[in-house]
């Protein structure tokens, strides 16, 4: 057999086994979950109206979330990109603060607000509070909009303006235009955020635990089965219906995404002065970034007064209390976790990526689907699959699974943003370099990494920022001396410690907007500033070959 041979079947043994890690790390974990579940008991299950209402929230709420979601992130992103509003840098990172703390944080939140003794509802001497379903869908609305905005906002962002200048020397008004031309350039970009907020709502228990009251759904009544009772076997039937909507959005969005294609920009828009329009955006993206802003200040009222609404002096006691409670240590846990899944990950991911974008064969398309399957895989049910899979092995209770949960949870996304980054790079740089007797791994090295640093570094803070966040995939496999500081939230809650949970939000909100401006500076000094000091020795040019 020829050395080029030899490469390519030691390259589809690679692929093919890094397929099989992804089977062994989710597909086996879920069919471990599936053993546990028994005939009887899932047909008693089905058959209880306590299911059959959980069943009914779960899809109401989340249907509910997603239509009043999605319409306002397109709203909001229309208010930026076709609009003269200014400042859109600062509406942009305001809006997308509550993606920035964990759902229980946004339910906690929404009590402070407008609880029974919520500082909205004490100021405005409210009769009615937020539990209940409404709870869970404004709740829900909050969690999941920032999502959908960043994806509705990005795909505006790359719109070609001809198609409107045309019809408007037609004389084709703008309602007209909204329809004809702007709604079908988005489609696939709202099928894809509708879908994604309708997995992230269904399958949340944060919302719905803090502010549902009464209200049960399916995935408050799978946490409440497996932590307080330790059913394991109906927390995996639980478990199994809320991977079955989980698994229908992942199908059709994939779909979706195969269908799409891509679109580059051939004109910017042009915008005129319109007084009304203007004013109109203003008021909408002040309203919206108000309300984020309230969420948070809401915690800062809590976390630093003496004892509300008794005590609105300011003191420092309750962050020294929450680090009295192992909140420091917790937050080490946090970091740590956070820091091994994104360093392991971005490996993983650009690695699974190069092997599936720059080196097609006839296993690529079984890694690329097992790469992508864990966006099917609610966390809650990925970490309860865990818990059953490797209980009494060495790394149950350690950091190690905490990082493998995490890891397999966030992989795709991480990992689609680098394969369609290296699949807009020459195709032809490899057997170039190969001519040149170049190897592929200083072709690597020298010119894909750095042509993709932008795309690394939004890696990093995607496993980062949701690692820190995360309670659901985590919550079954936690123990005291591992547990992530977003999850002693619910301990404090239990322990109405109000005032330290608004410190560990703020905490986790810290750490978040600390990394992500992190990331931010060093992507625009990438873009901005010019190589200086000695000459780079460069093999091959990726935009000249």
């Amino acid at each position: 057999m020829t050395k080029t041979g030899n490469k390519a079947v030691r390259s589809e043994a690679g692929k093919l086994a890094l397929g099989l890690v992804f089977v062994a790390l989710v597909i086996i974990p879920l069919l471990k979950m599936f053993s546990f579940i028994e005939g009887q008991g899932f047909i008693r299950l089905v058959r209880s109206p306590v299911f059959g209402r959980a069943a009914l929230h779960s899809l109401s709420a989340s249907l509910f979330a997603t239509v009043i979601s999605v319409t306002l992130a397109l709203l909001l992103a229309w208010c930026l990109r076709r609009t003269r509003v200014r400042g859109t840098g600062v509406f942009s990172v305001l809006f997308i603060l509550p993606m920035l703390i964990p759902s229980v944080s946004i339910g906690m939140g929404l009590t402070i607000l407008f609880g029974s003794n919520g500082i909205v509802t004490n100021l405005l001497d409210l009769r009615q509070t937020i539990y209940g379903f409404r709870g869970i869908v404004i709740g829900s609305v909050i969690y999941s909009f920032p999502v959908a905005f960043l994806m509705l906002n990005d795909a505006m962002k790359y719109e070609d303006a001809s198609p409107y200048e045309a019809a408007s020397v037609l004389g084709i008004s703008k309602w007209r235009q909204l329809l004809s031309i702007e709604l079908p350039y988005l489609k696939r970009a709202l099928i894809s955020a509708s879908f994604s907020v309708f997995t992230m709502t269904i399958t949340d228990y944060g919302v719905p635990l803090m502010v549902g009251g009464k209200c049960s759904t399916l995935s408050v009544m799978m946490y409440q089965e497996v932590i307080g009772q330790l059913d394991f076997g109906k927390g995996s039937a639980i478990g199994l219906f809320l991977l079955i909507p989980a698994l229908i959005a992942f199908v059709a969005d994939l779909l979706n995404r195969e269908r799409a294609k891509a679109s580059f920009v051939t004109r910017p828009f042009e915008l005129r002065k319109n007084s009304f329009r203007d004013g109109f955006a203003y008021i909408v993206c002040g309203l919206v970034a108000a309300a984020a802003a309230v969420l948070i200040g809401s915690f800062c009222v809590l976390a630093f007064s003496g004892k509300y609404p008794k005590d609105m002096s300011f003191t420092f006691k309750h962050v020294l209390e929450t680090f009295d409670l192992s909140g420091g240590e917790y937050l080490f846990n946090s970091l740590l976790i956070a820091l091994g899944t994104s360093v392991v990950g971005i490996v993983a991911a650009f690695t699974t990526a190069y092997l599936t974008a720059r080196m097609p064969s006839k296993t690529t398309k079984f890694l690329h689907l097992m790469s992508v399957v864990s966006l099917a895989v609610p966390g809650v049910v990925l970490g309860l699959s865990y818990a059953l899979t490797f209980n009494g092995s060495f790394i149950y209770g350690t950091i190690i699974i905490l990082i493998m949960v995490n890891l397999m949870h966030f992989f795709a996304s991480p990992y689609l943003m680098m394969y369609n980054s290296l699949g807009k790079l020459n195709s032809n740089l490899e057997s170039v370099g190969q001519t040149l007797g170049i190897s592929r791994w200083r072709i690597v090295k020298d010119v894909i990494i750095p042509q993709s640093k932008g795309t690394i570094l939004e890696m990093f803070a995607y496993f980062f920022v949701n690692c820190m966040m995360t309670i659901s995939a985590v919550s079954f496999l936690a123990t005291i001396s591992t547990k992530p500081l977003a999850l002693l939230i619910n301990q404090l809650e239990a322990q109405a410690k109000l005032e330290c949970v608004a410190v560990v939000s703020l905490l986790i909100l810290a750490v978040n907007m600390l990394v992500k401006g992190i990331v931010y500076i060093l992507q625009r000094k990438k873009l901005s500033l010019p190589v200086r000091g000695k000459k780079e020795k460069s093999i091959v040019d990726a935009k000249t070959i």
